[in-house]
């Protein structure tokens, strides 16, 4: 007997995932300051799950569309904080991001 099963592909990220891991960051993204710890923990979580190029896509509209939402965020803040969490990404985070590249 042979079962045929199939497979979809889904993204690991969604809107819910990305809202939910950097939702810690929203103080330190407006205001500056100290990075929560759990707003690192969010950010390595989230650098952890988006794995492939789709992932990845997924988030930077996530984040797009996140942002339009909370207003006041300091562009330089939100620059800084990969690195502030040891998140090392190959892009500068930019109010004007091409997320199909």
């Amino acid at each position: 007997m042979v079962a045929n099963v199939s497979h979809t592909t889904e993204s690991a990220v969604t809107s819910q995932l990305v809202v939910s891991s950097l939702t810690p960051c929203a103080s330190y993204l407006i205001k500056g300051g100290p990075v929560p710890k759990s707003c690192c923990n969010g950010v390595q979580s989230l650098y952890k799950d988006a794995e492939t190029t789709s992932d990845r896509q997924t988030a930077c509209r996530c984040l797009e569309q996140a942002a339009t939402l909370v207003p006041g965020i300091n562009v330089d803040n939100a620059v800084n904080l990969p690195a502030k969490c040891d998140v090392s990404i190959p892009y500068k985070i930019s109010p004007v991001f091409n997320c199909s590249t």
